[in-house]
């Protein structure tokens, strides 16, 4: 059995997401095993709590240790990270000890509209006024660059001229629902 860690700053929707994938179905090949997040109050927590996944609030004193960090992922035995929602850029000891092995989900289609400082509601926000007609999500490898790791996936949808950033990140999260879990899974066969 493969263990999954999800990084997340946020609700932990799509946390909650591959939970129902892998643990709540009883997944033959893997299972989340392990919750982190960077704030404290994040809805994440919940997710975790809710189902009986271990969690770690990732205090600034644990955030400037990444070996630390690594020291837990390790006592829970984790073999693949997915970072859902977290928005901290991931130090380069634990992206060395995870290679080909964590990935991150942006919701745009990459390389426009990503970077630093590009997420959530800033996101559909920009794509909205830029004028384009279509948007998606990219699901890509982690490396020591915001958004920049090697493009695994990608789905799109229109974006109709009375879309306002809220309609937008609802088609959004109608992609990352249906793609994540099996580009996680497609993945983790491969291990």
């Amino acid at each position: 059995m493969l263990n999954i860690a999800i990084f997340a700053s946020g609700k932990g929707s799509n946390a909650a997401n591959l939970v129902r994938y892998f643990n709540l179905n009883n997944h033959p090949l893997a299972r989340v095993n392990l919750i982190l997040s960077d704030r404290k109050q994040a809805g994440v927590f919940e997710v975790a709590t809710t189902h009986s996944i271990a969690s770690v609030y990732l205090s600034s004193l644990l955030l400037e240790n990444p070996s630390s960090i690594l020291k837990i992922v390790h006592e829970h035995k984790i073999d693949f990270i997915v970072l859902a929602g977290y928005l901290k850029l991931m130090p380069i000891e634990i992206i060395e000890a995870f290679p080909m092995r964590m990935i991150n989900i942006h919701p745009a289609l990459l390389p426009k509209f990503g970077g630093k400082g590009m997420y959530g509601m800033k996101v559909h926000q920009a794509v909205g006024d830029s004028g384009e007609k279509e948007t998606g999500i990219s699901i890509h490898y982690v490396n020591a660059h915001y958004d920049k790791g090697d493009i695994l996936f990608q789905a799109k949808t229109t974006i109709d001229k009375e879309d306002t950033p809220i309609k937008i990140a609802e088609k959004i999260h109608v992609l990352e629902q249906i793609h994540l879990p099996r580009v996680v899974e497609d993945l983790l066969y491969k291990l």
